[in-house]
């Protein structure tokens, strides 16, 4: 059976439908939004989605359901947005009309300085109150983790998110109101049809399903798939690299998909930090942290958890703990499937155990047995949204003579790819939980890692760093008599 090919993209912008036969791959929204629709209150700021002065809002249909998220548009491609609604700041307040609520609050409490920031600073805290529109300190903070200020005005922006809701009701506004139409017109959009648009040098496909998209990367292997762009497209923003032809799959349902049963966590490819976060913190608390840390709230509203994995990038956030908890990833060309440990997925710098046409499908996380050491240390040069220097992770258990049974050590920043610490796991395992296997086993490193230098720290820097997580892993399981293994630990440097 042929599948249907549609070759134009429709979403709505605002409160109007947009339909577009002639995109470019590699468009930007915030370019979209500034140059084609004269939408300027979106402001460029880094092109590399660390400064949220280009936030916009994004709302899609998942599971029956419209759910709006914040978003970086200077590297969110447009070719991704078929079926979406993306908000923007200029549609908040109608002309001559009031204020948004979000907009009075901060103009109440002082909170604008150069104003340049401001546009996204509203918008971070718009999507904030939709959700939570009482948020405490701590979930406001976080929603604008991804908001750089250079008049440094955060104290004032802080008093603004907690006046939102004494200017408005957040039941009132059009985003709430009219949701249940937005999300009609949304649903009428998805025909189930293939998008593909441009000629074969320049050309985007959006696949119908899961199993379409499997067709078409086993027919064109050398196409770039997209997911969240959080990486790629920066891949355009700051390198100019040619990426087409593209396949965009953050829309694909069925690689967003999250399955739990007794033996583990199941993540489709497609599912974003933030979609996994209440299931990963739930059954694996000592993950928190880290979580929170990868990017900002933009960058994990964007970002999957499958790009990070088939990347391959060395200082990738997530693979040092999957591959400490022993996680495994499904790959699949066309209809076959196969399976392998996740430490395997990584072969060498730049490449992975993945044949042309193959995709990263699901990533599979076993549940820890109850009494295994769990810990995982992010070490950066500031605190948030910032890229690991080190990133190491500790899996260990003891027997009931107080030895080692078993070590599972994963690192990021130590090797061309995530990798494990064979040579110090084997130095622990067997020997007594004590500081003098910790000592034996800190001397191994030099055998599994040979570390690079370069701006975020030097070679000397990291094999230091390694083996004092190590020892701080160790000194914390034996903190007041007990073990401390409740969260994971966040470390700045």
């Amino acid at each position: 059976m042929m599948t249907e090919i549609r070759n134009t993209i429709r979403f709505l912008l605002n409160d109007r439908l947009v339909e577009l036969a002639d995109v470019s791959p590699v468009q930007t929204l915030l370019d979209f939004l500034r140059i084609d629709r004269s939408l300027r209150g979106t402001k460029e700021g880094c092109a590399e989605g660390d400064c949220g002065a280009c936030t916009v809002l994004v709302g899609r249909l998942l599971g029956g359901q419209l759910r709006y998220e914040s978003i970086n548009a200077c590297i969110r491609f447009v070719g991704s947005l078929d079926g979406c609604h993306v908000v923007t700041v200029d549609a908040l307040a109608q002309p001559n009309g009031p204020l948004h609520p979000v907009q009075q609050a901060m103009v109440d409490t002082h909170a604008s300085q150069c104003g340049f920031c401001t546009p996204g600073f509203v918008m971070s805290l718009y999507g904030l109150w939709m959700e939570k529109p009482k948020p405490s300190v701590q979930e406001i903070e976080k929603a604008l983790q991804g908001n750089l200020c250079r008049c440094t005005g955060y104290a004032a922006i802080i008093r603004a998110a907690e006046a939102i809701s004494s200017i408005g009701e957040v039941g009132k506004d059009p985003l709430v109101t009219e949701r249940e139409n937005i999300g009609r017109q949304l649903a009428a959009l998805q025909d189930g049809r293939r998008v593909v648009i441009g000629n074969e040098a320049e050309r985007f496909v959006l696949p119908a399903s899961v199993e379409d998209f499997a067709a078409v990367f086993e027919a064109d292997p050398k196409a770039t798939i997209v997911a969240g762009s959080t990486d790629v497209g920066l891949w355009v923003t700051k390198f100019m690299r040619d990426i087409a032809p593209v396949v965009h799959i953050s829309h694909l349902e069925e690689l967003r998909r999250i399955s739990v049963d007794g033996e583990g966590i199941t993540l489709g490819a497609g599912v974003s930090y933030t979609e996994a976060f209440p299931v990963i913190v739930e059954h694996f608390p000592q993950l928190r942290e880290l979580w929170d840390r990868i990017g900002g709230q933009q960058v994990r509203n964007m970002g999957t958890v499958g790009g990070n994995i088939a990347n391959g990038s060395p200082i990738g956030d997530t693979p040092p703990a999957l591959i400490a908890l022993g996680a495994s990833v499904t790959l699949r060309k066309g209809a076959r499937r196969r399976t392998l440990p996740l430490e395997a997925f990584f072969v060498e710098y730049g490449k992975q155990d993945r044949e042309p046409g193959e995709f990263v499908e699901t990533v599979r996380i076993p549940f820890l047995d109850e009494g295994i050491r769990f810990a995982v240390y992010k070490v950066t040069k500031r605190l948030d949204e910032d890229i690991s220097a080190v990133c190491g992770a500790f899996c260990a258990s003891l027997d009931d003579q107080g030895k080692v049974a078993e070590a599972t050590i994963a690192f990021g920043g130590m090797a061309g790819t995530p990798k494990r610490a064979s040579k110090v796991e084997a130095v622990l395992e067997g020997a007594d939980w004590n500081d003098a296997t910790i000592e034996a086993a800190v001397a191994a490193f030099a055998e599994d890692f040979t570390p690079l230098t370069d701006w975020r720290a030097s070679a000397e820097y990291r094999m230091l760093v390694a083996k004092n997580l190590l020892r701080r892993f160790y000194l914390e399981t034996q903190e007041a008599g007990h073990v401390r293994l409740d969260r994971a630990i966040a470390v700045a440097v």
